[in-house]
């Protein structure tokens, strides 16, 4: 059971955005996130976003850093990858 983060790499609204997953259920990243801070509109589908300028106290709280690529294997091999052809707009939120 794992949270996890990569860096921010995504741009979006001046600055730049990393993704919070978990690689073992949607409970434990939601609880995470609370537990920090993370607004619940961040939420998309199955993962976070959250800004540049929340990754190292997501970091220090707990959060594993890895890289884009091996955030989505192991968030694949956890079964909660949502495809981009199965999203559909504006649903997600928490």
């Amino acid at each position: 059971m794992t949270v996890l983060i990569d860096s921010p790499a995504w741009p979006a609204h001046g600055t730049f955005f990393s993704h919070l997953v978990s690689d073992h259920s949607l409970d434990e990243l939601h609880a995470f996130a609370e537990a920090n801070g993370v607004p619940p509109r961040a939420f998309d589908l199955d993962h976070y976003d959250v800004p540049a300028a929340r990754y190292d106290s997501l970091v220090v709280a707990g959060a594993l850093p890895v890289t884009g690529r091996e955030l989505v294997v192991r968030l694949r091999a956890s079964g909660l990858r949502v495809r981009g052809r199965d999203r559909a707009p504006h649903e997600g939120r928490r």
